[in-house]
């Protein structure tokens, strides 16, 4: 079977799971909520106007996470995986597919959402909002970090093989490891996963990357998770 009907049947398993649709709906919905509230709080001095701006995107990033570990997860409840590798034998093919169908609604939803929480953050600071050309850069970098972040999540998932185990396993890490951890272990935190896609989202980068390195950095941890759980899926029975 060649890759556009393949992509198809994919979609359609996302978009008649309300899960998915969702954590989709929940990207937007957290991201531009909790910006609006951090951009009202922000009171300028040596706050980063544009962070605040998206200050969001660390709880968005969390629904980012749970669709990506969701859409691959479901894969491996009931023989749900036996059943679409007798469509699709090549597991490389398929799991290529599959990570297509992730990213392009993360993608499309995490634009959106980068725009909409730019035009909420600049309606609520007003005179000392950030300028249109790093916002518009910060929106894009936001739409990017959510898209590997999902993938991320969904590479794992292949390996571990269970949503609720990828979910104790990387929610605790965004929650604790990069907000407690990372702020005492110097430069190596900007090395993170989340930490270093979020270099876009600010004015003013303070470690070693910066907004397109950082979202490279990210990009790895992606590619790296989805190599691990491309290479799980060719070694291990279905």
């Amino acid at each position: 079977m060649s890759f556009a009907p393949v992509l198809h049947a994919e979609w359609i398993k996302i978009r008649t799971l309300r899960s998915l649709l969702g954590a989709l709906a929940a990207i937007l919905v957290a991201t531009a909520a909790f910006s609006a509230l951090a951009s009202a709080d922000a009171d300028g001095g040596d706050t980063d106007p544009l962070f605040s701006v998206f200050f969001g995107i660390s709880f968005g990033q969390v629904a980012a996470i749970a669709f990506g570990t969701a859409a691959v997860s479901c894969e491996f409840r009931g023989g749900a995986l036996r059943l679409t590798l007798s469509a699709v034998p090549d597991r490389g093919r398929w799991f290529a597919v599959k990570a297509t169908a992730i990213a392009l609604p993360v993608l499309a939803v995490g634009l959106l959402t980068g725009f909409v929480t730019l035009l909420v953050g600049r309606a609520v600071l007003g005179g000392s909002a950030p300028g249109w050309s790093e916002g518009v850069r910060a929106a894009v970098g936001c739409g990017l970090h959510l898209t590997l972040m999902a993938l991320f999540a969904a590479g794992l998932a292949a390996v571990l093989r269970s949503g609720i185990v990828t979910l104790s396993v990387l929610i605790p890490f965004l929650l604790i490891v990069s907000f407690v951890v990372g702020d005492l272990s110097g430069g190596v935190a900007d090395f993170l996963p989340d930490r270093a896609g979020q270099v876009a989202l600010h004015s003013h980068g303070d470690g070693m990357l910066g907004p397109w390195s950082g979202l490279a950095v990210t990009a790895l941890w992606a590619a790296a998770a989805l190599f691990a759980g491309a290479w799980s899926l060719r070694r291990r029975d279905a």
